[in-house]
């Protein structure tokens, strides 16, 4: 089989829809009004339908192609996606506080959804190329200034969570290419140590967020609200949960942000830990068919690229279920796949389209 040419993953294929559809499910849940005018739909339901139409005919586009000729223009995609960075901090209008947002009249592009998928094709792409060098401080310390511009301009949004995500993308993809692993132990516990001076440049609203985590009865009806709603509206759902359209956190909206970063609550609240567990179990066959991907490809730029995408989903599914229920800090990353918002479903759609034209090239 000649190699980009083979069949893609369907049962990543076929899971993806799944979750999507349920996604679209959700996000008209979130929405809901009671007593609204029967047969009106959501603008924001129609136009997330309307993404998810548009991110599918991109994903199967991007499957076709062959990713190794994406990757002449990696450096290129990257440096416009870092440009597009500078003009929100130089000409982007705030919006919740926050620079992340470019206003295009019909809809809004957040440009640090699509730096995700750059930096790995730029990481796959630099350390391919470098291969021979593998495992040398010299190629390690280039890799993170690499991603160093990414990280920097998205933290200065700011947008500490989207920031963070770049951090675990970058030690998985290189340690696949053969990094050392010394001197990304040495990096993890050089971070640690650096947290009080962390602490020190964060906002005052990150701050908050990070104590609320501790205690967040400390401001019950500041920082730490909708987190303790959260846990009201997760737990209310018990095993079964309350049924579609049957919740009360959210319709009566005392659950902030239900359509975005904590959409999974609404889930929780209406399916309940049986309904929860199935969409855990979908997440958890996305990943497993991108490992799968991952092992079956030989050849350094598919399975760096395969890692970054796989790593990407990965730890954001850890991290918005984890907020959710309180066991990490919230940190305003959204549900892949689930969440409301073009952008992510843009840039998670391309990604997917990626991993799927890797697993073209799998010989098993």
């Amino acid at each position: 089989m000649k190699p980009g040419h083979g069949r893609m993953d369907r049962v990543l294929l076929l899971a993806v829809f799944m979750i999507v559809i349920l996604g679209l499910a959700f996000v008209y849940s979130a929405t809901y009004v009671r007593g609204a005018q029967t047969g009106s739909l959501n603008p924001l339901v129609a136009r997330q339908c309307l993404w998810v139409g548009a991110g599918f005919a991109i994903l199967l586009c991007v499957a076709g192609m062959d990713y190794i000729r994406m990757l002449d223009f990696a450096y290129i995609a990257y440096g416009i996606n870092l440009l597009l960075l500078v003009f929100l901090l130089l000409f982007g209008g705030e919006r919740y506080g926050a620079k992340r947002w470019i206003d295009l009249g019909l809809f809004s592009l957040q440009p640090s959804e699509f730096v995700k998928i750059t930096v790995i094709f730029a990481l796959a792409a630099f350390l391919g190329e470098r291969k021979e060098k593998a495992g040398t401080l010299r190629n390690y310390v280039y890799a993170l200034l690499l991603v160093s511009p990414a990280f920097l301009l998205i933290f200065l949004q700011p947008d500490l969570g989207t920031a963070l995500v770049l951090v675990p993308i970058l030690f998985s993809v290189l340690y696949v290419s053969g990094e050392n692993i010394k001197y990304i132990v040495t990096t993890m516990v050089f971070g640690v140590l650096s947290m009080p001076v962390f602490w020190n440049i964060l906002k005052d609203y990150q701050k908050s967020r990070l104590l609320v985590f501790m205690n967040p009865n400390i401001d019950p009806l500041g920082a730490g609200y909708t987190i303790i709603q959260s846990k009201i509206a997760i737990g209310s759902g018990g095993v079964w949960g309350k049924g579609w359209l049957g919740g009360t956190q959210s319709h009566l909206r005392f659950l902030p942000e239900r359509h975005t970063d904590f959409i999974f609550s609404v889930i929780g609240e209406e399916w309940g830990f049986v309904g929860a567990m199935m969409l855990l179990g979908l997440y958890c066959l996305i990943i497993a068919r991108g490992v799968r991907i991952i092992s079956g490809v030989d050849d350094t730029y598919g399975k760096a690229i395969a890692t970054g995408l796989v790593t990407l989903i990965a730890v954001q599914v850890l991290t918005n279920i984890a907020m959710t229920v309180g066991l990490m800090p919230v940190v305003g990353l959204p549900l892949p796949f689930i969440s409301y918002g073009g952008s992510n479903i843009m840039a998670t759609m391309i990604g997917i389209g990626f991993l799927l034209s890797v697993s073209r090239r799998r010989k098993r």
